[in-house]
């Protein structure tokens, strides 16, 4: 059975940093694209920020600059830093895989979601 944990929620200050980890754990076989969306409250998840297994990444407008993901592929983990937060960037963080497993079809998969609330 393959899960997703998300870990680095949290409350911070406006213009305050947090980092976010995400790992996948199970019978994996490789971890094709993984990514961080979130969803504020009333309001659609979104992405935020996608990586490849190759290490292309895609950020959405409203983070560039701020946040930086990353993956560490021995780990089966990708990272969120998000530095000068703002209030804007509340709301609950998924992360997402796309996970090859090593008995069964590929799929996406999904954490649970960890809170980040930025005060202002």
């Amino acid at each position: 059975q393959v899960q997703l944990v998300e870990s680095g929620g949290g409350l911070v200050q406006t213009g305050g940093s947090l980092r976010l980890s995400c790992a996948a754990s199970g019978i994996i076989s490789r971890i094709n694209a993984m990514g961080w969306y979130r969803q504020a409250l009333g309001k659609q998840r979104e992405l935020v920020a996608d990586i490849t297994r190759g290490g292309s990444i895609n950020y959405a407008d409203s983070v560039k600059d701020r946040f930086t993901i990353s993956r560490d592929n021995t780990k089966n983990t990708v990272y969120l830093q998000m530095n000068s937060l703002k209030p804007e960037d509340t709301g609950v963080y998924y992360c997402n895989a796309n996970i090859v497993r090593l008995f069964g079809p590929t799929e996406d998969y999904w954490g649970k979601g960890t809170l980040v609330t930025v005060s202002s």
